[in-house]
C-alpha cells in the first residue's frame, strides 16, 4: 500500500442543500462521494472481472464477511495473500460484518450477548460470529473499510424487540472497536464504521447515534432500512437520521438501492451506497437507463435496432443493439448477463458523477427534478 497516502480522510468539497460531495482518502485510492459500491459477495462482483468493474468508474467495492468466512474461509484468503490479491482488485474495498447475512441466509440461529451461533446455508456446519470474529475475519481479508458487528432487525418487528436489538448492537459496536483497535498494522492502515439501528424510530435513532458518537468512528452507516419498509418510509427516516451523525464524517446507507432511492438519499446527506441490484438485474436482464427501467425479455425489443439505452456511454450500449440483448436473454446465453451487467454498473456510476457534478455546480435541485421527471415519468 503506497505510504503517502493518508489512513482515511474524508472531505467534503461542495454542498447544495443537505446534497454533499467530496471524497475519501485511504491508502489504496481515493473515493469520490457520494459513492456506489459495487457488490462483490464471494470475491467476485458478478458477470464482471475486476478491471471492468474498474473501468465503469468504481472507486470501491463491497465484498461479503458471511459468505467469505465460509467459503473459502479467511484463512485461507490471508494465506493466498488477502483479499485484493485473491481477487485482484488494488482498490478499496469495504466489507460487510457478515451480522445482516447470518440472521437472513442461516439456519438454526442462536443469538446471545456474546454473538450469534449459526449453521451454514452451504452444508449445515456450525459456526459462532462475534464481534471480535468478525473483526478477525475482516483483518484477514485485509479489508480497507470494516464494518462494526451488529444486528439487523426488520421494521415490523415489536418494538421492544427493535429497542433490544440496537442496544444490544451499540453494546457491540464498543467490542468492535476494541477488537478493530487491537489489530496492530491493519488498525493503522484501515477505517472502522458503526452502524445506526433503531428501524423507523426516531428516538431509538437519536440514542444509537449517540452511542456511536461516543464511541467514535471513522464513518457511520444507516442500518436496518432497505429491509421492506418501503422508500416513502425509508426516506422519513432519511429525513433526520444522517442529520444525527457527525458531519465531518461520511454517511453510509446500507444496501441501497435503486436509481431514484439514491437520487433522494443523497438530497437527504448520505454519501455512500451498496446494492446489488444493478448486478442482479443484469443477470436477470433488467437494465436502468435514463428514462426508467427495461426488461429486455419483453417482445417489442426483439426488432429494435437501438441501443439500450442512447444517452449511456458504456460498451454495452456503444456495440450492441436491444434486439441483440433480448436475444441472448431469451437464449440464456452468459453474454446477456455480461453485457447488461455492464450497463447496469456504468449506468450507476455515471448517475453518481451527474449528482456529484450537479452539487458542485449548486444544480443538484434541477438535476434530481429532471432525473425524476425522465425516471419515473414524474
Amino acid at each position: 500500500m503506497a505510504s503517502e497516502n493518508p489512513r482515511f480522510a474524508f472531505t467534503v468539497a461542495a454542498t447544495d442543500g443537505r446534497a454533499r460531495t467530496g471524497q475519501i482518502a485511504m491508502r489504496r485510492g481515493t473515493i469520490r462521494t457520494p459513492a456506489f459500491m459495487p457488490v462483490g459477495t464471494a470475491a467476485t462482483v458478478k458477470a464482471m472481472k475486476p478491471e471492468d468493474v474498474r473501468a465503469t468508474g468504481a472507486d470501491i467495492i463491497l465484498g461479503n464477511t458471511y459468505h467469505l468466512m465460509l467459503r473459502p474461509g479467511a484463512e485461507r484468503v490471508a494465506r493466498l495473500g488477502g483479499l485484493h490479491k485473491f481477487m485482484r482488485w488494488d482498490r478499496p474495498i469495504l466489507t460487510d460484518s457478515g451480522g445482516y447475512q447470518v440472521m437472513s441466509l442461516s439456519d438454526l440461529r442462536k443469538l446471545t450477548e456474546k454473538g450469534v451461533e449459526f449453521r451454514s446455508h452451504i452444508d449445515g456446519s456450525k459456526h459462532m460470529l462475534t464481534p471480535e470474529r468478525s473483526m478477525e475475519i475482516q483483518r484477514l481479508l485485509g479489508s480497507d473499510i470494516v464494518m462494526a458487528f451488529d444486528e439487523c432487525p426488520r421494521a415490523d418487528r415489536p418494538m421492544e424487540e427493535i429497542e433490544a436489538s440496537m442496544e444490544l448492537s451499540m453494546r457491540w459496536a464498543q467490542r468492535s472497536r476494541d477488537a478493530f483497535d487491537a489489530g496492530g498494522d491493519h488498525a493503522e492502515n484501515s477505517a472502522l464504521f458503526g452502524i445506526q439501528q433503531g428501524a423507523l424510530d426516531k428516538g431509538l435513532r437519536a440514542r444509537s447515534a449517540e452511542a456511536l458518537r461516543k464511541i467514535g468512528f471513522d464513518g457511520y452507516a444507516i442500518g436496518g432500512l432497505a429491509v421492506g419498509e418501503g422508500q416513502e418510509a425509508m426516506f422519513d427516516v432519511l429525513d433526520y437520521a444522517p442529520g444525527m451523525l457527525p458531519e465531518d464524517a461520511p454517511r453510509y446507507l446500507m444496501g441501497v438501492g435503486k436509481p431514484d432511492d439514491l437520487v433522494g438519499a443523497v438530497e437527504r446527506g448520505v454519501d455512500m451506497f451498496d446494492c446489488v441490484l444493478p448486478t442482479r438485474s443484469g443477470r436477470n436482464g433488467q437494465a436502468f437507463t435514463w428514462n426508467g427501467p427495461v426488461n429486455l425479455r419483453n417482445a417489442r425489443h426483439a426488432e429494435d435496432t437501438g441501443p439500450l439505452d442512447p444517452r449511456c456511454h458504456c460498451a454495452t450500449c456503444a456495440s450492441y443493439s436491444r434486439a441483440y440483448l433480448h436475444h441472448l436473454h431469451k437464449s440464456g446465453e452468459i453474454l446477456g448477463a455480461m453485457l447488461v451487467t455492464e450497463h447496469n454498473l456504468s449506468f450507476y456510476q455515471q448517475l453518481m458523477q451527474a449528482m456529484r457534478d450537479a452539487i458542485s455546480a449548486g444544480t443538484f435541485d434541477d438535476f434530481a427534478r429532471n432525473f425524476r421527471r425522465d425516471y419515473l415519468k414524474a
